[in-house]
């Protein structure tokens, strides 16, 4: 979030490593029928109030990537540039690039991946939010062409969950199936709600780790009993400690919020080390 904003400050993240975060500021949209609004309040425009916020926030480095969510796809493709810019500016900053499974999208899709050698990306963040199915022929071509670049460029590829629908577990999880082997995929958000919780925290997730696939997830926008639960599971099955990883999601999380949850869960020791700062060096850089 921008300096000075409501839940910022200086010791907020402590030096933790923010696995994802977005930068760039969206045009208002109806969302839901409604009037044009901005619901990203703390959405930073720039490269300068990006470094601001992690200074606000003590945070060691952040995997950044550009903010989506509005139909126009358009405005996230260009804020790719931007993305890049803080990765260069900036040490604390790592890339993560905006791409789309949507056909529609493939053009600028080319474009997003064309630049995936540049110094400072790490990650490739798609999402079915705006569109498409990751079990749609139609978007085979385009998911194909994802994983290749990120097997090419030993690069993550950020995928957005939430209960239901395009996004939900069972759909996403189609890619771990079919890509997870040799490609690092971060299941973004923990499932998003509480089915998807449960379906990853309850076996999914654990088995993906056990069958070898490449799997990662954070707790941004985790329901409060989550995070608990994944900690118990971790140290119940043995598996997973490396596979977990803190996330602010601003502007569209709350970054005390969300590092107080996962504090809360993972404690005070190595647990705590591991899904704050080292997993995510590990993963990213």
């Amino acid at each position: 979030m921008s300096s000075g904003a409501t839940g910022g400050g200086r010791g907020v993240g402590s030096g933790v490593y923010d696995a994802h975060r977005h930068l760039g500021v969206l045009p208002a949209h109806p969302f839901y029928g409604g009037p044009p609004v901005n619901p990203d309040t703390a959405a930073v425009a720039d490269v300068d109030a990006l470094l601001r916020s992690l200074d606000d926030e003590d945070v060691e480095r952040a995997l950044v990537i550009p903010n989506y969510g509005v139909p126009d796809v358009s405005a996230s493709f260009a804020l790719n540039e931007l993305v890049l810019e803080a990765a260069a500016r900036d040490d604390r900053v790592r890339a993560g690039l905006w791409v789309s499974p949507r056909p529609q999208d493939a053009a600028l899709t080319a474009q997003a991946l064309a630049m995936a050698g540049e110094d400072g990306v790490v990650a490739l963040k798609t999402s079915f939010l705006l569109g498409g199915r990751a079990s749609e022929q139609a978007c085979q071509p385009q998911l194909d062409a994802i994983f290749a670049t990120a097997r090419e460029h030993g690069l993550v590829v950020h995928v957005h969950t939430s209960p239901g629908a395009a996004s939900d577990v069972d759909e996403v999880g189609r890619l771990v199936e079919n890509y997870g082997d040799d490609v690092a995929v971060h299941l973004v958000h923990l499932g998003g709600g509480m089915s998807g919780h449960i379906k990853l925290i309850g076996s999914r997730f654990f088995d993906w780790i056990a069958a070898g696939k490449r799997v990662y997830t954070d707790t941004s926008w985790a329901i409060g009993f989550a995070p608990r639960w994944l900690a118990a599971e971790v140290q119940r099955r043995g598996i997973g400690h490396d596979r977990v990883l803190y996330a602010s999601d601003e502007p569209w999380g709350d970054a005390a919020g969300e590092l107080a949850r996962l504090r809360a869960a993972a404690g005070d020791g190595e647990l705590a080390r591991l899904w704050l700062t080292d997993n995510a060096a590990a993963l990213y850089g």
